[in-house]
This record gives C-alpha cells, structure tokens and sequence, in this order.
C-alpha cells in the first residue's frame, strides 16, 4: 500500500529526525547497546521525547488520535530509520500491551488513572500471557485467580515478559474458571508494587538485547476486582484484540526495516567489484536481491490489508496469521540473504547484520510461533486435528 496521502507524508516527515535519534544513527553505538543489553534510561526519555507512545490513543488522555493505519506508516517508517531493534520492540509493547486493551475495554476510572502515563511514557507496560510450562497453549495456563471478596486472589508464574524488568504496569492474564475455555480467562491489571508481584531480572537472550524480557512470580498477589480489564471471563477476547495490534505493530516495523536492508544491499550491490564488475550484475546476487524486494513488498501488503479488514470489523484471523508468518519469514531470509551478499564483511559484527539476523529469528517465536500460526490457519481452513 503506497497511496498514502500528503497527511500521511507529513506525519512520517514529522518523526523522521527521531528515528534516527532513537537508533544512536551509528553503528557503533548500536554495537555497545546490544553488548550491554537492558534499556538505558536515556534511550527512554528519548522515546518519550519522540511521540512515538501517544499515536493511538485519544487526546483525552494526551494521544494523537491516528487510526491503527496511520500509527502502522509511522512505526514502519521507525523500522527503517531506527538501527535499534530491542528498542523497537519494547516500544510497541509499550504501546499494545497495557495502553491498546485499556482504551478498548478499560472502565473510566483506569482509563483517566493509567492512559495519561502510558501516552507519556512515565507508565511503562508490559503484559504477561506465557507460563513457564505453558508455551502457545494460552487457555492450558497455570495462572489462577480467585475471587476473594472486592479482590481477586492470583497465583502462578510467568516467562518472557518483553520490559518485565522495567515495568510499572503489567496486564496479567490468569485463569479464573477452568471448567468455561476460553470464557474462564481474565486480564487483570497489576501494579509493580502490589505485595505478592515479583519481578526477576533481564534475561539475556539472542536478540532483541535492549529490550528487557522477564520473568514474573505472583504468590497470593491481591488485586482489586476494578482492575479487571473487561470483565470477568473476558480474558481471551482482550488477548485476541492486543495480539491483532501487537502482530500488525511490531511486524510492521520488520517491515520497514527489511526496506532498510534492501536498500543497502542494493547500494552495496552496485559499489562492490569483483572480477571487474559490480556484484549486482551477476545473476544470483541480483536474484537474491530482488527475493529481498518480494518479501518485503508482500510483508506490507498482506500487515496493511489484514489492518483495513480489521478496522473494519471483519474477521482477519486467518489474515493476521498469515501476515505474522510471510512477514516474520521474510524477516529472516532478508537477514541471511543480506549478510551473504556483503561476503565475509556481513559475517562480521561491523555492519550490524549478523545482529539485524538475531533480531529477525525472535519474529519466528514470539507473537505466537510460525508453528502455531499454520496450524491455525489449517483449522480455519476446516483441517482438524485427529485424536484417533
């Protein structure tokens, strides 16, 4: 999708300095940030400097207003300016992660006392959905939670919370009546200093290094019944609204920055000389390339289509799936494609692209595994599985 209009333009043009800003705009400071992994304070108060946080939300509570279409051109735009994955990515969790449900499905009183922080970036969020034994299997989860009066009463653990480490207010999903499926699931916003939370520390991982991922334990962790996101029960119907944005955000970004890999290793492609000739004219280097510019182009065409057929209220299951595997895929291939195309130099940790290749393999996994996304698609196609 291309046709955008001059509004559109002006809006990407608005944030550009900032892309770079947020990406350090050189190599070398993208190298030591992935070294020392977590997210620096400076690198937030940049974040919140940008705007970047307040896109979807209404300026009721200090947003800019822009349809998911809009935020989507802007965060693309971040994927191709910003060198700094991990930095991206926990700034999409910022933004679908607490901020998305409560605008949907928030009563008053969280909406006027959490939205403001989260658009300004002084309330950073994370959700918890994975247990440790749990993986994809959402409605297997061990999380419980128990009425207990005004409160709710929840017990268990959960891994892989993108800015766990570092978050104020983590949207907990836990299972409250396990006889009802996925009617027995419910979100439940929890502060960092409730008694019972524990948070663990940044756990190092492949990719993805400055953005902060942890564990989180809840013994008798006692939340009151009004920060129950929704309602009682509606759990999975949250969950499904913050994945759509979360896939549709945060691949939108992979986008943009296979465009940015593109267009370097067409730059490289045609400066490069070997055997007296630019690499770029020797067939299989040119085929590889334009594999590159046919990932990305059917990237963003299924992320923007799967994005109109959601605002629209259409039902983009299947859609969404298959914008989170083409793109995530692509992602991947792009990286390898490009690390070979710039020879032994790619291998090296110079032009950042062996870190782009680590990066790209966590879009594979997190956002539920290309494993998982297939085997929904088959069951939308009507191919169930047998347990005879």
């Amino acid at each position: 999708m291309d046709e955008w209009s001059d509004t559109h333009r002006e809006l990407r043009a608005e944030f550009a300095d900032w892309y770079e800003v947020l990406g350090e705009g050189h190599l070398d400071a993208d190298r030591d940030a992935d070294r020392t992994a977590g997210l620096p304070a400076h690198k937030w108060e940049q974040v919140r400097a940008s705007g970047l946080l307040r896109l979807p939300f209404s300026p009721e509570w200090g947003g800019r207003g822009l349809d998911l279409l809009s935020t989507m051109y802007v965060l693309e735009g971040l994927g191709e300016g910003c060198r700094d994955g991990g930095l991206c990515f926990s700034l999409c969790t910022q933004i679908v992660s607490a901020g998305i449900p409560l605008q949907r499905f928030g009563s008053p009183e969280l909406k006027a006392r959490h939205l403001p922080g989260i658009c300004d970036g002084t309330t950073i969020t994370a959700h918890a959905i994975t247990d440790p034994g749990g993986g994809s299997d959402v409605l297997g989860m061990g999380m419980t939670a128990k009425p207990d009066g005004d409160d709710w009463i929840l017990d268990g653990d959960k891994v892989f919370v993108t800015n766990g480490p570092v978050a104020d207010l983590i949207v907990v999903y836990a299972v409250t009546d396990r006889d009802l499926g996925p009617f027995g699931l419910t979100a439940f916003l929890v502060e960092r200093d409730t008694p019972g939370l524990l948070t663990g520390p940044d756990v190092p991982k492949m990719g993805l290094r400055t953005s902060p991922l942890g564990e989180l334990t809840l013994r008798d962790c006692r939340v009151p019944a009004a920060n129950v996101v929704g309602r009682p029960g509606m759990g999975f119907t949250v969950l499904e609204h913050v994945m759509r944005w979360e896939i549709l955000c945060s691949f939108i970004v992979q986008a943009g920055a296979m465009r940015h890999r593109l267009d370097r290793c067409v730059e490289h492609a045609s400066r490069r000389r070997q055997f007296g000739r630019q690499i770029g004219s020797f067939q299989l280097v040119a085929g590889q390339i334009v594999d590159m510019k046919i990932g990305v182009e059917t990237a963003r065409r299924w992320l923007y289509d799967a994005a109109r057929g959601f605002a629209a209220g259409r039902d983009v299951a299947t859609d969404i799936a298959i914008a989170k595997v083409v793109t995530s895929e692509a992602n991947v291939r792009s990286a390898l494609a490009a690390i070979q195309i710039f020879g032994g130099s790619g291998y090296l940790t110079g032009t950042g692209l062996e870190k782009e290749l680590r990066d790209a393999v966590g879009g594979t996994i997190y956002s539920g595994t290309s494993e998982m996304q297939r085997i929904r698609i088959a069951r939308m196609l009507g191919l169930k599985e047998s347990h005879t």
